[in-house]
This record gives C-alpha cells, sequence and structure tokens, in this order.
C-alpha cells in the first residue's frame, strides 16, 4: 500500500476521503489478485479496512470518472508539449445473463461472430514519442432496441439524376447511435484535454467512413482511418475546361493496379516482401472535399502475389509517413483491452446494475495506467518487466504480511527481505535484482 497511497493522492481534491480510502483498496486488492476480479475476491485480498461492504459501496457510487483519469494522466503520464493522437475503439466482452446492464448482442471480432455481450466504446490518449496508449474516456454502447411492425421503406428511386433538379450542397448524413456516441465523446474530451491541442484522432476501418468522418470533422479534428481496400477514388481533373458547362471535378478513377509513378513516395524490403507506398490527393464520391491517401503494397518477392492498404486522413498536410505511423499507434489501444480482460477485470467482473457496470468497467481501464505509472522503477531495471511479474511482487507481499502476522515474534528485516523475494518468484515471469526491501 504505500506505494499506492502517493499516487492516489492527485484524486483527494476530487474524490471524498471515504471514497479515496475504498479506491486504494480495490487497487491493492487488483494488483494481489491472480485471478477472478470479482467484488468478493477482491475483498479476499485486500487489507485490514477493504470488506466485502467497503468495496460494495465503491462499486455503486456515482463517481466522475473522465475527471479521474484525466487527472491521474496529467499528474504522472502526460507531458504538456508531448505529441499526442486520440484514438478509438470498441470492445466487446462476453456475459452471459439477461440482468446485466446494457447486455445485447454485439459482434466480436475474437469470436467472429455475434454473441451476448457487453460493448464499450473506449477513447485513448497516445502518446506519439513514448508510442503508449492511456485509456481516457470509456462509455457503453448500449444495444438496439427491436423494433417489430415499423414504417415500411421507402421505394428507391431509379438511377440517375432527376429530370429538372438542382445542384444542391450534400446533406448531412443520418448518424447511427455509435457516431452520435463518438461525437459526443470527443466533444467532451476536447473541453477536458484542451491545452494539450490534440489535433487527429485514430480510428479502426470500422469508422472508415463519410458518417464516421462527418462526426469527427464537427468536433474540429482530423480523421485517420482505413478505407475498404477497392474504395472507388478518383484523382482530380487535370484537363482542359470545357467549351461548355462547368469543369469536372473527377478525373481518372484510381487503378490500385497501376498507381501513378509521381504518386510514389517510398520502397522497402522487409523478410520476403517489397513493400511500396504511395500517397496522393483523390476524391471520393462520398466525400464532399479531398482526401490524403496513402496506398501501401505489399509484394511477395517469390510469388509476385501483392495486396494493398488504403489509408486516409482529412488533413491534407500529413506526409505518407506520418499517416502510417499514427494509424500503426491506433493498436496501442488493443493492448490496453488485453490489459483490462486479463489483469484488471474487465472479464471477470458480475454487477448488474448501471451504476455498478459503469464503476467495473473504468476500473478496469484505470487500473491500466495505474500499472503503467507503477512498473516504471522495476522496468528501469528490466525492461521487459511485466504485468504479471508486479502483481506476483504485489502477491507476495500480501502472503508475507499475513505469515508475519501469525508468528509470535516479528522476524529480522533481512530474512524478511529473503522470504518475500522467494516468494516473488512464484507466478511472475522475471524476478527483478532489486535492492532488499521491506514488507
Amino acid at each position: 500500500m504505500i506505494e499506492i497511497i502517493p499516487l492516489l493522492i492527485c484524486l483527494e481534491p476530487h474524490l471524498s476521503s471515504t471514497t479515496l480510502r475504498q479506491l486504494r483498496h480495490v487497487v491493492f486488492a487488483m494488483l494481489c489478485i491472480p485471478k477472478r476480479a470479482t467484488m468478493l475476491g477482491l475483498s479476499r485480498w485486500s487489507e485490514k479496512g477493504g470488506s466485502y461492504r467497503t468495496i460494495q459501496r465503491l462499486y455503486h457510487s456515482p463517481l466522475n470518472w473522465l475527471a479521474i483519469h484525466w487527472i491521474f494522466l496529467k499528474t504522472h503520464l502526460v507531458d504538456p508539449d508531448g505529441l499526442y493522437l486520440l484514438g478509438g475503439d470498441e470492445v466487446v466482452e462476453a456475459k452471459v445473463g439477461k440482468k446485466t446492464h446494457g447486455v445485447g448482442r454485439f459482434y466480436s471480432g475474437l469470436a467472429q461472430r455475434v454473441i451476448p455481450s457487453l460493448s464499450i466504446l473506449a477513447v485513448s490518449l497516445i502518446d506519439v514519442k513514448r508510442r503508449e496508449s492511456y485509456p481516457l474516456y470509456m462509455q457503453q454502447i448500449m444495444p438496439k432496441s427491436v423494433v417489430k411492425d415499423g414504417p415500411l421503406p421507402k421505394p428507391k428511386r431509379p438511377r440517375g439524376r432527376p429530370k429538372g433538379s438542382k445542384s444542391y450542397a450534400k446533406p448531412d448524413p443520418i448518424l447511427s447511435p455509435l457516431f452520435q456516441l463518438l461525437g459526443h465523446m470527443i466533444s467532451t474530451l476536447r473541453t477536458q484535454i484542451a491545452y494539450l491541442q490534440v489535433k487527429h484522432i485514430v480510428l479502426d476501418g470500422n469508422f472508415g467512413n463519410y458518417p464516421a468522418t462527418w462526426t469527427v470533422r464537427q468536433t474540429g479534428l482530423h480523421i485517420i482511418s482505413k478505407m475498404k481496400r477497392n474504395a472507388a477514388l478518383y484523382v482530380p481533373y487535370a484537363g482542359d475546361k470545357p467549351r461548355r458547362g462547368p469543369t469536372p471535378r473527377y478525373g481518372d478513377k484510381l487503378n490500385y493496379s497501376q498507381l501513378p509513378a509521381e504518386a510514389f513516395v517510398s520502397s522497402r524490403i522487409e523478410d520476403d516482401y517489397r513493400i511500396d507506398t504511395y500517397q496522393l490527393p483523390v476524391y471520393h464520391k462520398d466525400y464532399p472535399d479531398l482526401l490524403n491517401v496513402v496506398v501501401i503494397v505489399k509484394t511477395h518477392l517469390t510469388t509476385g502475389k501483392c495486396g494493398h492498404v488504403v489509408l486516409f486522413s482529412t488533413d491534407l498536410t500529413l506526409t505518407a509517413e506520418q499517416i502510417v505511423d499514427y494509424y500503426s499507434l491506433r493498436f496501442q489501444i488493443e493492448f490496453n483491452f488485453r490489459d483490462t480482460k486479463q489483469h484488471w477485470g474487465l472479464d471477470d467482473f458480475m454487477n448488474t446494475s448501471p451504476q455498478a457496470v459503469t464503476n467495473a468497467v473504468n476500473l478496469a481501464f484505470f487500473m491500466v495506467n495505474f500499472s503503467q505509472v507503477i512498473l516504471k522503477p522495476y522496468r528501469e531495471h528490466d525492461p521487459l518487466f511485466s504485468v504479471l511479474d508486479l502483481k506476483a511482487q504485489f502477491r507476495a507481499r500480501r502472503y508475507l504480511s499475513e505469515t508475519i502476522k501469525m508468528l509470535p515474534e516479528t522476524p529480522e528485516p533481512h530474512l524478511i527481505s529473503r522470504i518475500w523475494r522467494r516468494l516473488s518468484r512464484f507466478g511472475g515471469i522475471r524476478t527483478p535484482q532489486l535492492s532488499d526491501l521491506v514488507a
């Protein structure tokens, strides 16, 4: 507990003394528990004062989690002069039963099918220099309600432009609940982290469409995402002005098998593949403005088979290297999701009420940020020191403290240290070579 208290002092202005004490117990129990991070399991691993009722009260208390995440990041992890991106993605966690708040049928990428689950939209702050992602704002996605005997769909109009129609501005897209939630979250975050001057948000291919792009642009950010590999893109028209009528907007359709030579940026050999990068400004008929598109072509040197990926951004000033690098940083969010499920209880919690589910989800993501802070001194000695090793250290201290209480006399400090070092070898992957610490 001695390492935990100084790290949570920054939350004192935003939490009551009782809530902060409850949070300390939960954080300590999270660091000790080997599996099944439920309220009952946490109460068994917490120290004196962390009873089941204490932990239950925290899980049912209304908390401003956005402020908690941001204050903790601002105090321990964020550099005001650093370069940051926002990154967003959806995480789906399987849940059985019908009483859990927000449970429904969502598509799971791991299961490759629709399963009964909870869905959470998470927006993280990505540090470009450190190449790390810090969860910042999480909101639960509610399942779609089934509407029976709804209005009949409107008949599809024939192809072509209706006779007598005039040019008009492209109407605003109809946003799905997911995109509406994304827009609200980005707007809220921009107010919270205004001084960082974040300009871009990185989203996966599920958001590589016009409604998502329109949503992001309304918040003042630029989007970096991925299009379908067969997206119909058009180079700007570069011919002579027609004698009659307006100058065409669209030129030739982009042929991915014969990309323009002037768009070539770089080429490199990696293993048995040649990776060619192309960048060019193009139009898409669903988007009103010019797009900054990067096409990455990967060719197998032996068989000649090739494939390509289409990345795009609404920021025309970004280079191809920046777009590829920023989009690759999006995957750091997946590591956050892995840790929340594997170590911090997102896969285990059994709460059902709305407030308890919200707190369980946010506690799991809060522990991702907390673990990154508390791992720093260990990784100075061993860069490969992992979360499993960290939990083994705290679990050894918990075992040791309970054992010492049962002894008639307290052992010598050097013996306590030797016992702790021996216990910390169980359950971890790497044992740090640190100076003796007294539990």
